[in-house]
């Protein structure tokens, strides 16, 4: 009966306190709920909460715009290392092995670096130098791999090693008839085209189009047509005449090098 008495003893005190700032609701200091208006204390805790779960989500390794930098030729010295190494394998894996291959590349690397380790080392017994290493830069460095990043690339990997094996599952399973019997004819299309190309030639003529027909397309194209703008007998065409013929000059010459 205590407690009763003394709020109406003294509304003046309730009054006053009613000016000052609201009290968070659903507070009781629990800090899963983060109210519009909440205090410090509220924001830190779901900062670090925000903080905590971003951190938990997975990493991709190589971002959108990087992919359509490489594609579109941005970084012609970039682009153009990466669609030379790669087509340079493609085409010795396709003359030889893959244990000829690795072996070459490994050896023709150690020659480029025990050549230069060892002219280095003439020219500083020459000149009397005492320079040091000459990859020491390189052998400085810190290539170690963090356990946090290890964690995240492993998080991405297993993003799609999982949203792959469902798609295996509920394809094989027939879990939707219709994208069972399309994947089974698509099969059977590629019965007839693995008849004609191997893996490896398919891979050749993949590399050569992603690399190619995005910057001729890109090049020729008409800014002032767009697939918006249509006549009212028909859509008006984005592509130029030359760009057409150029692209069919360009795929006739590179499916004569791959049958030849």
């Amino acid at each position: 009966m205590a407690e009763p008495s003394a709020a109406t003893q003294s509304p003046s005190i309730s009054s006053s306190s009613s000016g000052a700032e609201p009290s968070a609701p659903g507070g009781g200091g629990s800090p899963g709920a983060c109210p519009a208006l909440g205090t410090k204390s509220c924001s830190s805790s779901c900062a670090d909460s925000f903080v905590s779960s971003s951190s938990s989500q997975p990493v991709s390794l190589f971002s959108t715009s990087q992919v359509h930098d490489l594609i579109f030729w941005r970084d012609v010295k970039k682009t153009g290392f990466v669609f030379g190494t790669t087509l340079i394998m493609l085409l010795s894996l396709a003359a030889f092995s893959v244990i000829s291959v690795v072996s070459y590349l490994i050896l023709a690397l150690l020659s480029v670096t025990i050549s230069f380790r060892i002219y280095k080392s003439v020219i500083q017994a020459v000149q009397k130098s005492e320079e040091g290493h000459p990859f020491k830069a390189y052998l400085d460095v810190d290539i170690t791999l963090s356990s946090e990043a290890f964690h995240n690339y492993m998080n991405a990997a297993m993003v799609h090693i999982n949203r792959a094996l469902k798609l295996i599952i509920r394809l094989f399973l027939v879990e939707d008839l219709v994208d069972s019997l399309k994947l089974a004819v698509f099969m059977w299309l590629m019965t007839y085209v693995g008849a004609v190309f191997n893996g490896i030639t398919l891979l050749i003529l993949a590399e050569l189009l992603v690399f190619s027909v995005p910057i001729v397309y890109e090049k020729y194209k008409d800014p002032s047509k767009t697939p918006r703008n249509r006549q009212k007998k028909g859509r008006i065409t984005t592509w130029k005449p030359e760009t057409q013929q150029l692209l069919k000059h360009h795929l006739i010459v590179i499916m004569s090098l791959l049958v030849l």
